[in-house]
């Protein structure tokens, strides 16, 4: 589900990082932000799977995915974020 849910962020125009994120306070998975018009998703490389899995679907729900195909259980797993779905980030 990981790679799949990458292929749809690449198509979005995500670009997605895997780093190691400091604890500071609490754990912290990662997050999508924009930097000179440029969607990056910082996930933490140390992160279990299922919290990478969540994160990337996440941030590709906040983008329209009418227009791309997503394998059926790809979409099923997505619809499970729409309640999630916030405008794009140059809008906020």
């Amino acid at each position: 589900m990981l790679g799949q849910l990458e292929e749809v962020a690449r198509r979005v125009g995500i670009q997605i990082r895997y780093d190691r994120i400091k604890k500071v306070e609490a754990f912290s998975t990662g997050g999508l932000c924009q930097l000179r018009g440029d969607y990056i998703l910082i996930i933490n490389a140390q992160a279990p799977l299922d919290d990478k899995i969540e994160t990337v679907a996440e941030a590709v729900n906040r983008f329209d995915l009418s227009q791309v195909y997503l394998k059926p259980n790809v979409r099923e797993y997505l619809e499970k974020f729409s309640h999630n779905k916030k405008v794009p980030l140059e809008e906020e």
